[in-house]
């Protein structure tokens, strides 16, 4: 559980909160999934790294909070995030990384492995699942081999940031990433309405 402040009152926040948050500033379906499966991958990635897995989580499940109410203006992106999490009370750790995940104000400056990692999984987490519609929406169906063909090629999922992805490579090696990528968003297909 993580905590969050009202005033001098901590509440810990859990992930069902962080989604309910969530759902209070995004209505997008597309855009709910996207959080929800960097959030699946985040875990993972924390796991892994021996990092707090309900922190890392949160940030996944919170990372685009803003994107609808700007408009997708990426000049605000991630820092309108951090003022939205910060007025609800969430900590400065999970506000912060909010923030800065935005590649186009702070890419290059990432040193921490929370921001680091959170490039990584929200890229990585569209390209698997585009790689899931292509098997008929059968995420369980994706192998570590299919997404290294993918990832080859820049057209499929274009949006997916290669570079973003490949963030991840001086902590964890390639195919294992994709490996615990795959694995964590199948735990969470259900929610994706994948199968």
């Amino acid at each position: 559980m993580t905590f969050i402040s009202f005033g001098n009152t901590l509440v810990i926040m859990n992930r069902t909160e962080a989604l309910t948050l969530l759902k209070e500033h995004v209505k997008t379906e597309s855009l709910l999934h996207h959080c929800i499966s960097t959030a699946a991958v985040m875990k993972g990635l924390a796991a892994e790294l021996g990092e707090d897995t309900e922190q890392w989580e949160l940030i996944g499940i919170l990372h685009d909070i803003d994107f609808e109410e700007i408009n997708e203006d990426m000049s605000l992106h991630g820092v309108r995030g951090a003022e939205i999490l910060r007025k609800s009370g969430v900590s400065a750790d999970i506000a912060d990384a909010v923030r800065k995940h935005n590649h186009m104000l702070f890419g290059g400056t990432y040193t921490e492995k929370v921001d680091i990692c959170l490039q990584t999984a929200d890229s990585i987490s569209g390209l698997i699942i585009a790689c899931a519609k292509v098997k008929g929406g059968c995420v369980s169906d994706v192998a570590v081999k299919s997404v290294v063909k993918k990832y080859k090629t820049p057209s499929f999922a274009a949006g997916c940031d290669r570079n973003r992805i490949a963030s991840t490579d001086s902590l964890v090696a390639r195919e294992k990433m994709y490996e615990i990528a795959i694995r964590e968003i199948c735990a969470v297909k259900d929610e994706l309405g994948l199968s």
